[in-house]
């Protein structure tokens, strides 16, 4: 005992910290919850992170919240309040506003002699929403709780406000929550009508109007990508980053899980490869509330410190962006990222992100990493699924961003500053596409999409049903986001300039289009097998083949950019089977049917796509740790 208390005496002269931080390590060495070196390491990781003293301990060391909680109460002579099993008072919460309280780690609890307790979980940053707490209730008295405690608190006593507000962050002018479906479903069944009257009365006029429309697009289109294409095989490699952050930043990285039962174990042990320092790591693996299947999953599975569930309660809707903009209000960190629950992201992901921003200007406000997939090899799907990403990209989006043009964001893998996220509104919580939404909203408010050089595999679907229903509900967003932006569409044009509201056209309506009239373009197919084509009989030998031609120069330039994607991806095994992608891209019209259907009866329905079925060969032997009981409980909360 006298050789432990000469330590600590060591480590109080050693240490230049005063006041509640150097106590809360005497009394965690006393109580020989940490060693000596830990102690002076938290002490100096806390000070060169900006960090409180007691989210190191948390987080780099096991060191329970509540042991922390205890000694912070002792150290600042204020009461130790658990507001799980004594609920604040919630009109308090509401005055001051629940989002209000998890952006700045208060929540006003009860008034008690002529003042108003306020619990916090960071006794030493109290004093910097003091005075915003006074002007609200007056006099305030601090009492001590933990983070954990009090975000189950605010979010069982107020987690319907927050779901609500969640459902409608994004200005109604630029949301397409004001969908009107039964219009939709007029709109269309007028312009079928429509059609069919024509293809009785005027049949010829019908397909030179349709075949015009689409050659036009197929044109634009083949130009678009081919530039892209050609930009992004000869673009240089990254840049080097030069700048060194003064400060690693704190990064949230949201994981929304919904059904996962084969996923959760693998997405666990990626998660703890990840190479990044644990007290500036959040992970918020976002659960639905009615998700009984992943929360016994997780409830089964020890939490790491730096790992922690947010349950979404009931709403309107049940979609990933509302999911994501709930949590959005509980997270820490400066930067926001986003994880899906099949993701495999590299190791030093964060790290890459974190130097990206510190290099990039302000305006910079989403990083974009690179998706693969780690299931190429299962099946003729899962190949011309990795193909087509390979070159997207690999090769198309390094064109677009070389282009000025808006640049698509991927749902996953994604990095934004906070604050320019929080301005934007978050997600839409009703666009089933919401990360394509998102990049356009970016561009309007002046923001600019970067790409960095990180990877994050995937599993690629390689079922053709639920490979279409997963397609058609990102053809759906993308058909409602352009309906959105393309309200006012004077306002869209001052807001992106001429290159980019064209570059937009084609993007959305282009490839909407196209897939849409794909069977027009498959008939230019027909000379190849020796029959004769429809427009044969109606154009000049010269027209038809000129027409021919460019539609042989877009499969070139597809087949072009899937080659040199692959190339880049290390893949090259899969470049004969992009020969083949034709018969794969049929699938993509028939998801647009689906999409363009729902629009008009489903527009907000979220097709889910189950995860775990198609993992690579020898992915399950694995070493995973088997369940264990949760450290931190899942809370209805």
């Amino acid at each position: 005992m006298s050789h432990l208390i000469k330590r600590v005496q060591g480590f109080d002269a050693q240490n230049n910290a005063a006041g509640p931080q150097a106590g809360l390590s005497r009394e965690l060495l006393r109580l020989a919850l940490i060693s000596y070196g830990d102690a002076c390491t938290a002490e100096l990781t806390a000070q060169r992170r900006g960090l409180p003293l007691s989210e190191v301990y948390a987080r780099s060391y096991g060191v329970s919240q509540l042991s922390i909680a205890g000694i912070l109460a002792n150290e600042w002579d204020a009461q130790l309040i658990n507001p799980v099993e004594q609920p604040a008072d919630i009109s308090l919460i509401r005055a001051f506003g629940p989002g209000r309280c998890l952006q700045n780690g208060v929540m006003p609890w009860r008034r008690i002699g002529g003042a108003t307790i306020v619990l916090s979980a960071h006794p030493d940053r109290f004093d910097g929403c003091a005075a915003e707490l006074r002007t609200c209730f007056g006099p305030v008295r601090m009492a001590i709780t933990t983070l954990d405690q009090m975000n189950i608190g605010i979010g069982a006593q107020c987690g319907q406000a927050l779901v609500t507000a969640a459902e409608t962050k994004v200005p109604a002018i630029e949301s397409c929550r004001q969908w009107n479906a039964r219009f939709a479903l007029i709109v269309g069944l007028a312009l079928l009508a429509s059609i069919a009257v024509l293809a009785v009365t005027a049949p010829r006029a019908l397909f030179a109007m349709v075949t015009t429309w689409t050659i036009v697009i197929l044109l634009f289109n083949t130009l678009l990508k081919g530039a892209a294409a050609y930009i992004g095989w000869r673009a240089p490699p990254e840049p080097a980053q030069t700048v060194t952050p003064a400060r690693l930043p704190v990064i949230t990285m949201l994981v929304p899980l919904y059904n996962e039962t084969a996923i959760a174990e693998h997405l666990l042990a990626r998660l703890k490869a990840l190479d990044y320092p644990r007290e500036l790591l959040d992970v918020c693996l976002v659960l639905e509330a009615d998700d009984h299947t992943t929360r016994a999953t997780l409830g089964r599975t020890i939490l790491p410190t730096w790992m922690r569930p947010i349950v979404v309660p009931k709403g309107t809707i049940k979609t990933k962006p509302r999911a994501l903009n709930y949590a959005l209000d509980f997270a820490h960190g400066s930067i926001i990222g986003i994880w899906d629950a099949e993701d495999a992201p590299a190791a030093n992901q964060l790290y890459k992100a974190a130097y990206g921003f510190a290099n990039s200007p302000p305006q910079v406000a989403c990083l974009q990493g690179t998706l693969d997939y780690y299931n190429a090899d299962t099946n003729w799907l899962t190949r011309c699924f990795t193909i087509e990403y390979a070159s997207w990209f690999r090769v198309i989006l390094p064109g677009f961003r070389k282009l000025g043009l808006v640049v698509p964001l991927g749902g996953t893998t994604l990095f934004f500053r906070r604050d320019a996220l929080e301005k934007l509104g978050g997600w839409d919580a009703h666009n089933v596409t919401e990360d394509a939404d998102l990049g356009v909203r970016l561009a309007r408010h002046g923001y600019y999409t970067d790409l960095i050089a990180t990877v994050t595999e995937e599993e690629a679907n390689g079922r053709p049903w639920p490979w279409v229903k997963q397609r058609s509900r990102w053809l759906k967003g993308y058909a409602m986001t352009y309906g959105v932006h393309m309200r006012n569409p004077a306002r869209l044009w001052r807001d992106l300039g001429a290159r980019r509201f064209f570059g937009l056209q084609l993007l959305f309506l282009g490839t909407l289009s196209q897939f849409a009239l794909a069977p027009i373009l498959w008939t230019f197919w027909l000379p190849t097998l020796g029959l004769g084509h429809p427009l044969s009989v109606y154009l000049a030998p010269w027209a038809f083949w000129t027409l021919a031609g460019l539609f042989m120069l877009s499969e070139l330039v597809n087949l072009a950019a899937a080659t040199v994607g692959v190339r880049k991806a290390r893949k090259s095994w899969l470049i004969k089977w992009a020969l083949t992608l034709q018969f794969y891209f049929p699938l993509a019209a028939i998801a647009t049917y689906k999409g363009l259907l729902e629009l008009a009866t489903r527009p907000f329905y979220w097709d889910k796509t189950a995860h775990g079925v198609l993992l690579p060969k020898g992915w399950k032997s694995q070493a995973i740790q088997p369940p264990q009981p949760l450290l931190h409980p899942v809370s209805d909360g």
